[in-house]
């Protein structure tokens, strides 16, 4: 009987995962009760993919706003500038109280009219109604309010974060600034913290070549252990979650050492080759709200070495609307098959490709996941994909 479905997937219940627990056993056992529960199978190159809050949680990698402040306080000598943070309650007020914390004073630059992930600070409409240049014009919070109002709040979270910053402030000791010009900041300090996400290497690069002092980014801030807090070296405070009033949890770390052991064991428990991938936020913009929701530095933190790479695929419309365009439908299926079969074999051209998707395949298998799971109440931080390598030519 000829395949009729393809790619499928499942989102599967866990139980809440403490620091200690052994993720490994968890993450296997409740993919395998799932198969014997719903009476399916697990097969070759199928992927199971683990949100990031799960390993973090196990690792116990979590840190305080006095871990925060106790490292700001030994990297910069005097008051300092932040540049660029990104809008949200969860991923940066946390890191702004601790900020705070450290007594000393911050100027802190928001860009506008958004962040770097797509939430606003002000309706662009107006702001071209003032005749105001976003490349040019700086902004004190005074101007801001003159021009944009007294209660400015986001369309999705009612939050004016404006105010909820400059709230976090601990004896007055922030001033809230709107630029896109990093360079803004050394009109204050020389000493800056990068705090942007995916364009943070270019905003030290500028810093430095503009005479900064002093450049960390938020990636350097907790990327070692204070006082025996967690940690990550690669990433810091970036990818970070607020876990209660005065704790973070950070991005996880060792994710390379997790998704290996999870592929053993599936390898011994069932005799497949699955893939494994831990994953954050799905790389994908919202068309309302704007809002690219990709707040991580990386959506997989760690992955199988089989999901490394893009794609390979062809635009099947384009080959059915062009090459078998005057054929009968059995015979176009068998010669579709056999031009899928071959395309690893020879130069299809980019007309063939034209369409297809050329992102990281954990990117896009991240995203799915994500879109599966969710970020609510849907208990499921476990994912299988099953499927997701096959094609139009396997039986």
């Amino acid at each position: 009987m000829k395949r009729t479905v393809g790619t499928t997937v499942r989102g599967i219940r866990a139980p809440i995962v403490k620091q200690g627990d052994d993720l490994v056993s968890i993450v296997v056992q409740s993919v395998l009760k799932s198969m014997e529960a719903e009476n399916y199978h697990l097969n070759d190159r199928d992927v199971i993919g683990i949100t990031e809050s799960l390993v973090a949680r196990a690792q116990g990698n979590y840190a305080t706003i006095s871990d925060i402040a106790f490292d700001v306080n030994r990297k910069f000598e005097g008051d300092f500038a932040v540049v660029f943070p990104i809008l949200s309650r969860n991923r940066f007020s946390l890191i702004l109280k601790g900020l705070a914390m450290s007594g000393k004073k911050i100027y802190l630059f928001l860009t506008y009219p958004s962040d770097e992930v797509g939430n606003h600070l002000m309706d662009i409409d107006k702001m071209d109604e003032l005749d105001i240049n976003p490349y040019t014009d700086v902004m004190s919070e005074e101007k801001y309010r003159s021009l944009f109002g007294d209660h400015v709040v986001h369309p999705f979270t009612g939050v004016d974060y404006v105010k909820m910053y400059k709230d976090l402030a601990v004896n007055d000791n922030i001033e809230i600034y709107l630029a896109n010009d990093p360079r803004e900041a050394l009109h204050y300090t020389k000493e800056v913290l990068v705090a942007n996400v995916h364009e943070r290497h270019r905003t030290k690069r500028i810093l430095k070549k503009a005479g900064a002092k002093t450049i960390y980014g938020l990636d350097e801030i907790l990327n070692e252990s204070v006082n025996g807090s967690g940690y990550n070296p690669k990433y810091g405070l970036l990818g970070s979650n607020m876990a209660t009033d005065t704790k973070i949890k950070l991005f996880p770390k060792d994710c390379e050492k997790v998704v290996d052991k999870i592929q053993r064991e599936f390898k011994e428990k069932t005799g497949k080759n699955v893939e494994v991938m831990v994953y954050g936020d799905g790389a994908f913009k919202d068309p309302m709200g704007k809002i690219w929701e990709l707040a991580d530095p990386v959506v997989s933190p760690g992955y199988t070495k089989g999901l490394s790479g893009t794609p390979n695929e062809i635009k099947l419309k384009y080959i059915a609307d062009n090459e078998l365009s005057d054929l009968k439908e059995e015979e176009m299926e068998v010669l579709m098959r056999d031009k899928i079969k071959e395309k690893d074999n020879e130069d299809l051209g980019e007309a063939a490709t034209l369409g297809t998707t050329p992102r990281q395949i954990t990117d896009l298998l991240g995203s799915l996941c994500d879109l599966t799971s969710g970020s609510g109440d849907k208990g499921t931080p476990i994912v299988l994909v099953q499927g997701y390598f096959d094609n139009y030519a396997t039986e």
